[in-house]
């Protein structure tokens, strides 16, 4: 299996940090009485912090000094059922924080996947599914600990730092300027790692989302690989991945872990600072014991907040690539979706007209050329030709699965691009090759066609299209559940239940694409009669290469580069000896 199809990273546009932090903090705005909760929690549990150190240094001056120990133990009790209460609030904070972020999660996870739906497909095609999947499972998931840590960290560690200076300087300048002589160093290493190590997280992303496209597209072609005996190559091609993946990940966390080691190293010399000014420089007789070890404690206490702001920071870099990366997709808008002044088409009859319809996929190749027909309600239309002329691009332009750039497409005399797509594609049964089935009861996957159609219409839509006499055979009947894709049906079964899923939605405009290419001979007879049901009184546009399915079609359309070559009955087209003859000889000659 070819590796550059997976290796290309997706391409990423560069977003300021600051917006994108915004952006994500924005979310707990919707937890404010929460947030409120935790962070009065978090002031009570600073309080006691910061009063610790005076406690000691209380207990040492005041009770130790003169031998007063009764007065020492009711100091240690209260200081001990404070900091009791303090474990206790602890874990309320952590209790009350995880909610809030796995709501969280589960609001940016149903939005993303929300957008995902309505976007159209040129968004499908430019991307392998596996790199989507990695956004909205993967990415999502990177960003509970900035959330919680947001809050629990951010606030509450930045108060302790501003508490703990002006605690220091008011006790003693000398000492707290030379405690914290180091943080200059501090931040130029900080600053230096930050820059770069965001690049190498995003690199990180990317091959990460690699890694995910190739072994999503691997189980879902597991038949294929078998078939062939192909296990070593992609065996290969996933262990060269695995490598970029982990190589990718050691990098960025090489340099992520230089945050701890730029902090410790700043600690020291703060530390050391401390003990150089307090003894050597001011002296021991300036300085009490208890002062000593309660700026000990306060040190302590300043570089912690410190570290975990690093570590804070260093999440920060490490996520914020998937942060952007799910914003990015929540920013990109559908090519394909309504405009403030669209409509409701009514009830369709089934007029379909193309005028004068020019259309490119990539904007330079006209896959339709100049194009114009019109189409009376009732009629059936067969589009045949060769692969790539253009057969199915008419059919996904009369849905709106993309906009025409020249001309019109219209429904009743509606311009499809001025009705509403909901409103469109609801009178609309497309019926395509790919006969994809859901996991779940067979009910349910006919259901999928019209979710409120009742039991008694799902009956009926299967044997209209000669289903439920294989159905009832099953063991559960209507009930029987299928794996992923139908798993464990023939590929004719699993067809005539896509009939009947387009059937129950009893549409006005029928689209049937290579709809029996995957049955074969004898199904094909079962299921002719049950399509003639299906396409009787509706308009109807039929894609075959099976000339024996279009013969009793009112017109034939024979497409080729982009245009309508021939137009006719099936006899008319056989009369006049042309592309459609040659075609009809090729299959039925013998």
């Amino acid at each position: 299996m070819p590796i550059n199809s997976f290796k290309d990273d997706e391409t990423h546009v560069e977003k300021n940090k600051r917006e994108t932090l915004l952006r994500l903090f924005r979310y707990l705005l919707a937890y404010k009485k929460e947030i409120a909760g935790v962070l009065l929690v978090m002031i009570f549990v600073l309080v006691i912090s910061l009063v610790n150190p005076l406690i000691m240094e209380s207990a040492i001056d005041n009770y130790i000094a003169v031998s007063d120990y009764p007065g020492l133990f009711r100091l240690l009790g209260i200081a001990l059922a404070l900091n009791l209460l303090v474990i206790l609030a602890v874990k309320v904070r952590m209790y009350v924080m995880a909610k809030v972020c796995n709501n969280i999660l589960v609001t940016i996870r149903q939005e993303l996947y929300t957008h995902i739906q309505t976007l159209d497909f040129h968004f499908f095609d430019s991307r392998p599914t596996g790199k989507i999947l990695s956004r909205i499972i993967g990415d999502i998931n990177s960003l509970k600990d900035v959330l919680s840590n947001c809050v629990t960290t951010l606030i509450p560690d930045f108060l302790t730092v501003i508490a703990v200076t002006a605690i220091m300087f008011i006790k003693n300048p000398a000492l707290a300027a030379a405690s914290l002589f180091s943080i200059p160093f501090m931040a130029c290493g900080i600053f230096f790692i930050e820059i770069k190590a965001h690049p190498m997280w995003q690199t990180f992303r990317k091959k990460a989302s690699n890694l995910n496209a190739f072994i999503h597209e691997d189980m879902s072609g597991m038949r294929i690989i078998q078939s062939f005996t192909a296990e070593e190559e992609t065996e290969s091609t996933f262990d060269e991945l695995l490598k970029e993946h982990r190589g990718s990940f050691l990098d960025a966390v090489r340099l992520s872990d230089a945050f701890g080691s730029v902090i410790d190293f700043c600690w020291g010399l703060g530390t050391i600072s401390l003990y150089f000014t307090g003894i050597m420089i001011l002296g021991t007789d300036q300085v009490s014991l208890g002062t000593f070890i309660a700026f000990g404690t306060y040190i302590s206490m300043f570089w912690q907040p410190i570290n975990n702001l690093s570590n804070f920071y260093n999440q920060i870099i490490t996520n914020i690539a998937g942060a952007e990366r799910i914003f990015e997709i929540l920013d990109t808008e559908s090519g394909i979706r309504d405009t403030e002044d669209v409509s409701e088409i009514p009830v369709i009859k089934g007029e379909v007209t193309f005028d004068h319809v020019s259309f490119s996929y990539d904007e330079n190749t006209k896959v339709l050329n100049d194009v114009s027909f019109r189409i009376t309600p009732g009629e059936t239309i067969a589009l045949v030709g060769p692969t790539g002329a253009g057969k199915t691009t008419v059919v996904n332009l009369i849905s709106r699965f993309y906009d025409v750039q020249d001309g019109t497409v219209s429904i009743d005399g509606y311009d499809v691009k001025r009705v509403s797509i909901e409103s469109l594609r609801r009178q609309m049964g497309i019926m395509t090759q790919d006969n994809f089935l859901f996991s779940g009861t067979i009910k349910d996957n006919i259901r999928y066609g019209k979710l409120d159609a009742t039991d008694e219409e799902i009956i009926a839509a299967a044997k209209a299209v000669n289903a439920h006499e294989f159905i009832m055979k099953l063991e559960n009947g209507y009930d029987t559940e299928l794996s992923e894709r139908g798993g464990g049906l023939s590929i004719g079964q699993k067809q005539l239940l896509a009939f009947a899923r387009t059937m129950v939605s009893m549409p006005k405009i029928l689209i049937l694409d290579e709809a029996t290419s995957s049955i074969d001979t004898k199904t094909e007879l079962l299921v002719q009669s049950g399509i003639e049901k299906l396409l009787k009184g509706r308009t109807s546009f039929v894609i075959a290469h099976r000339l024996s399915t279009i013969q009793k079609a009112d017109r034939i359309f024979v497409v080729d580069d982009g245009r309508i070559i021939e137009e006719g009955t099936a006899a008319e087209l056989l009369e006049r000896k042309g592309v459609y003859y040659h075609l009809y000889m090729a299959q039925f000659a013998v």
